[in-house]
């Protein structure tokens, strides 16, 4: 297991709870953070153990974007350069892990996501917010683009003339006006928010693990594939799961008229 900085990394019932930790600073992403941001979900992923994922923050903000300090001295990076690698490589980088993690992704968003937070939250699977939630398209305000896969995931979520509207004219948007949208799929009152996480999550977590996963990797390639090529992508996902403890389990629970206990195997 990883060590963590700047972020809060916690396990039960089958369920990962990252918590973004720097609520002094409503959560903004430090340097520390990114990394650990990566680990974090990596070692959810790989582990046997964890079936869900819950990602939120701490204190009144889920994540107020990147660091603006950090960025001005050279932290994260800056305008003449510095801080970047000649490589030019993202697959480390928090938005492209957290695209390709398998497991389920709940963001539990407690309060405003900003910039680089936003764009973070949107590449969760499902949003559960409570009424402080907030999107905030600030980015053309701060002279900067949706860097973090924002620019990618809000026209397929809302439509191009929609993302547009939102992503050029820099706009906050409320947990209402988010849920009227389908930007997040509940709004809750602050004090509910991770029971009703949890909630979701034991549900996704009592299903079975490996179809869970599959199904959200065939989903995702969905999105950059022919139906044919979907089609046939999905069957060869199909046969190895007919091969699992978990499919037997599935099939015996539901004729004897029980819920089933998945091994993830």
């Amino acid at each position: 297991m990883s060590e963590y900085n700047d972020l809060l990394y916690d396990v039960s019932d089958h369920v990962a709870t990252i918590t973004l930790n720097r609520p002094d600073r409503l959560n903004a992403i430090s340097a520390p953070m990114l990394a650990s941001f990566s680990d974090a979900f990596r070692d959810a992923d790989d582990d046997r153990d964890v079936r869900v994922i819950i990602l939120t923050g701490a204190g009144r903000g889920f994540c107020s974007g990147l660091d603006l300090k950090d960025l001005g001295s050279g932290g994260i990076g800056s305008g003449n350069g510095a801080g970047f690698s000649p490589r030019f490589d993202l697959m480390a980088s928090p938005p492209v892990v957290l695209h390709t993690t398998d497991k389920p992704v709940i963001c539990a968003l407690n309060g405003p996501a900003a910039g680089y937070g936003m764009d973070i939250a949107l590449g969760c699977d499902i949003r559960i917010a409570s009424t402080a939630g907030k999107l905030a398209a600030v980015f053309t305000k701060r002279g900067v683009l949706p860097e973090s896969g924002g620019s990618w995931l809000l026209p397929r979520l809302l439509g191009w003339a929609k993302a547009a509207e939102i992503a050029f004219r820099g706009q906050t948007l409320s947990a209402d006006e988010c849920l009227q949208l389908g930007l997040v799929n509940a709004v809750t009152e602050p004090d509910a928010l991770m029971s009703t996480a949890n909630e979701w999550a034991a549900e996704i977590a009592a299903n079975a693990p490996l179809a869970v996963q599959a199904t959200k990797r065939m989903m995702r390639l969905g999105l950059d594939e022919t139906f044919e090529a979907n089609v046939h992508h999905v069957y060869l996902q199909l046969l190895p799961l007919f091969q699992t403890k978990d499919f037997q389990e599935g099939v015996k629970s539901f004729i004897e008229k029980r819920p089933a206990e998945f091994q993830g195997r």
